[in-house]
C-alpha cells in the first residue's frame, strides 16, 4: 500500500473526495497511489494541506535513510568525498485572486488565498511573494490568460515592468509601469488599444512588481 493511499485513508478520504479538495479529479488520485503518475513537487503541495501533512512526506523525504559513511582503507590516501545533497521541498506560495484586465472589468482583491504553488528558486529569500491568474487579454501579447504570475511585492517597479496595481478599493489591475509621476502612476496596456493612462494617488493602494510567470 503506498504512503499516499495510507494517508487518504488515516484522513477517511475517499479518492474522489481528496480530488475535489485539492481540485483534481479521482482518475489523477489513483494514478498517484498506484505509481502510474509521479509525485512531484507540485502535487505534494497541492496535496499535503487537504491530508493534513507535510509535502515532504508524500515525496518519501522524510522516510530517506541517511547515507552510511564511507570508510578510506588504511593504506589508501584521504578519500576527497561530494557530500550528500540535501532533500528540499519547495515552499507552497499562495495564489491570490485572479487580475481581470481592463480598466472597466476590474477584479477585486480577495482578503486570503484561492489556492496554493510551489515557491520558484528565484523568490525563496522574497518577503510575502504571491502568484496570481492573468484574467483578460488587455495585456496581450506580454500576459495572456490563464498564465500565473509570480509577484515580488516588496520589489520597486523599474520602467517597463509587469506590475499588479492594487487599487484602494482593492481593485486589481495587470499592466505595465510606464513612470510616477506627480499626480501618480503611469501605466500602459496594450488591448484593445496600446495607451497610457494615471492612476492618482488618491485611488492607489500599492505596486507590486512581477518577476516571473508559469504557463498554464
Amino acid at each position: 500500500m503506498s504512503t499516499m493511499r495510507e494517508l487518504r485513508q488515516a484522513a477517511g478520504l475517499s479518492q474522489e473526495k481528496l480530488a475535489e479538495l485539492a481540485g483534481t479529479s479521482q482518475p489523477q488520485i489513483n494514478k498517484l497511489e498506484t505509481g502510474q503518475r509521479k509525485m512531484t513537487v507540485d502535487w505534494a503541495v497541492k496535496l499535503a494541506r487537504p491530508l493534513g501533512v507535510e509535502p515532504a512526506l508524500l515525496l518519501g523525504l522524510d522516510a530517506a535513510p541517511a547515507p552510511a559513511p564511507v570508510r578510506p582503507r588504511a593504506s589508501s590516501p584521504p578519500l576527497l568525498r561530494a557530500m550528500p545533497a540535501a532533500n528540499h521541498v519547495a515552499e507552497p506560495m499562495p495564489v491570490r485572486a485572479a487580475a481581470r484586465g481592463g480598466v472597466d472589468q476590474e477584479m477585486f482583491l480577495e482578503d486570503g488565498p484561492i489556492d496554493w504553488v510551489a515557491k520558484p528558486d528565484y523568490l525563496k529569500n522574497a518577503r510575502d511573494p504571491y502568484a496570481m491568474y492573468v484574467v483578460g487579454e488587455s495585456m496581450m501579447p506580454r500576459f495572456r490568460p490563464a498564465q500565473l504570475l509570480h509577484v515580488n511585492p516588496h520589489k520597486p517597479p523599474a520602467a517597463g515592468a509587469g506590475v499588479v496595481v492594487v487599487k484602494r478599493s482593492k481593485a486589481v489591475l495587470v499592466k505595465e509601469f510606464v513612470r510616477r509621476a506627480p499626480e501618480g502612476v503611469v501605466l500602459r496596456e496594450y488591448q484593445p488599444a496600446d495607451r497610457e493612462f494615471t492612476v492618482a494617488d488618491e485611488d492607489l493602494d500599492t505596486v507590486h512588481t512581477v518577476v516571473g510567470l508559469q504557463e498554464p
